[in-house]
């Protein structure tokens, strides 16, 4: 007989593996529930180390291979058999180097656990363990070395050249922006076209933004220093979730503050708000059914919202991603910040807005600014120069 264990926490919506007959993969859904309780992980982050897995999972069964064997022959193995997968599918183009390589982690990261725990009985090396020595300076300028140990299972991360943003994204020009958000107010939900809008103009996350309240929208106050902003606390004991648990203030134009007021209070909203459990009626974006909008949801209405828009002749909308609202306001922002004020003013300002926890990511926001530049500047000056090249009277020249 099982009986609930009262001193125990309890764990809303651990994520869990099973396979295709029905039954549980025990060994990796006790992994999910040590990384919680044991190694005191965050439910998201758990979540996508389970989702990198589940992927494993399906790769074993579609081959049908024993996640437990390991002979002595390498290319044998499940697990570096996994790896070639992976390897073939960024070559195809069908998946980032990063995620592959957080893929393969969190597969090396699983397997440790089972070793741990004898959920494996080895014969034979899993794989080959070597340490990489890591040389830096610190803030002093001291030279330092860190030890870290790797696998021969690791996938190399092959970064894009040039600056980029906040994970690995790049900005919307003003145009493409108004183009999207008009298109988005006419063909598609009010939800999903405030939900970018607010990404745009206040460069929330997607988990702020699916986890505002309408009691965070009574409690705004003015901006004491800028005329037609208000400020929505956030973060720890608001009930809005920050990444790293940040609390601040969400910068809000008032235009976009009042759209937001009046959707709160609107019967469409009103009518979700009816379907709702007693926690979430006064979350302010509901789906249909009354729940809050988790990231599975928000994907597939990302996938439709791609297609449509490409459709419509919306060409840049081909691998548009939701973070990149975040890249778009962060980049108008710095902008706007260094037009009047001196970097570090600016880069402390736009810190401070985005709720960044290094300075050197609000640096990149600096450098890609000085890259565009240049470019723009390059390509005017290779415009003018190819113009007066093609214009020219070459016989009058050599005459």
């Amino acid at each position: 007989a099982w009986e609930r264990d009262n001193l125990a926490r309890s764990i809303e919506r651990l994520p869990q593996i099973y396979w295709k007959d029905g039954s549980g993969w025990a060994e990796a859904n006790h992994w999910a529930l040590a990384k919680i309780t044991e190694h005191r992980v965050d439910l998201s982050t758990a979540k996508g180390l389970m989702k990198h897995l589940h992927a494993y999972a399906c790769f074993l069964e579609a081959h049908d291979l024993e996640w437990r064997h390991f002979p002595t022959r390498l290319a044998e193995r499940a697990v570096v058999r996994f790896r070639g997968d992976l390897i073939q599918q960024i070559n195809r183009g069908s998946l980032a180097s990063s995620t592959a390589r957080s893929r393969i982690n969190a597969v090396v990261q699983f397997y440790r656990h089972a070793a741990v725990h004898d959920f494996v009985s080895l014969t034979t090396p899993m794989w080959r363990d070597h340490a990489v020595v890591i040389r830096y300076f610190d803030t002093v300028g001291f030279k330092r070395s860190l030890t870290r140990f790797t696998t021969d299972l690791a996938i190399p991360n092959r970064t894009v050249v040039g600056i980029r943003l906040e994970d690995g994204l790049i900005p919307l020009s003003d145009i493409h922006m108004t183009e999207l958000l008009k298109f988005t107010a006419a063909h598609e939900t009010s939800e999903l076209h405030l939900m970018l809008t607010t990404g745009f103009f206040t460069g929330a996350r997607f988990g702020t933004i699916t986890s505002l309240r309408i009691e965070n929208l009574e409690q705004a106050r003015p901006d004491p220093y800028m005329k037609g902003f208000v400020l929505i606390r956030v973060g720890p004991g608001t009930g809005v979730a920050t990444k790293f648990d940040v609390a601040g203030d969400l910068l809000v134009p008032c235009l976009l503050f009042d759209e937001l007021k009046r959707y709160a209070y609107s019967a469409e909203r009103l009518k979700r708000e009816t379907k709702a459990s007693s926690d979430d009626r006064s979350v302010l974006f509901l789906t249909n059914r009354g729940n809050r909008y988790s990231s599975n949801t928000v994907s597939r209405m990302m996938t439709e919202l791609r297609r449509s828009a490409v459709r419509a002749g919306l060409k840049f909308m081909e691998r548009f991603k939701f973070h990149q609202t975040r890249a778009t306001y962060g980049t108008w922002l710095m902008k706007s910040a260094l037009q009047v004020a001196t970097p570090s003013a600016a880069i402390a300002f736009v810190r401070s807005a985005m709720f960044h926890k290094h300075e050197s990511t609000t640096f990149r926001y600096v450098q890609f600014l000085e890259v565009t530049k240049g470019k723009q500047e390059a390509a005017q000056a290779f415009h003018e120069a190819f113009t007066g090249l093609f214009n020219r009277d070459w016989d009058e020249a050599d005459a």
